[in-house]
């Protein structure tokens, strides 16, 4: 699934995409463990698929919270007396 499709999702099915991704990455480190595991770059294409569904995740509740933007952290008062 690209990000374009996963961006279509809601929250909930981003979040059940998440844990089904979890479980996923799981499975696959239980195979390694045993040996089981012939192709070892599943693991690393399933960690960057949790990774884009945080971002995605973060970036739809962002705009439902209506924060899309981020402020820059505020100054500090060195200097002033």
């Amino acid at each position: 699934m690209k990000a374009e499709e996963m961006r279509a999702l809601s929250l909930d099915a981003v979040m059940a995409q998440v844990n089904d991704a979890k479980e996923e990455l799981m499975r696959l480190r239980f195979q390694q463990a045993t040996g089981e595991l012939t192709d070892y770059s599943r693991l690393r294409i399933t960690r960057r698929k949790i990774a884009r569904l945080y971002t995605i995740l973060k970036e739809q509740q962002a705009a439902s919270d209506g924060t899309g933007e981020q402020t820059p952290p505020e100054q500090g008062t060195e200097g002033e007396k």
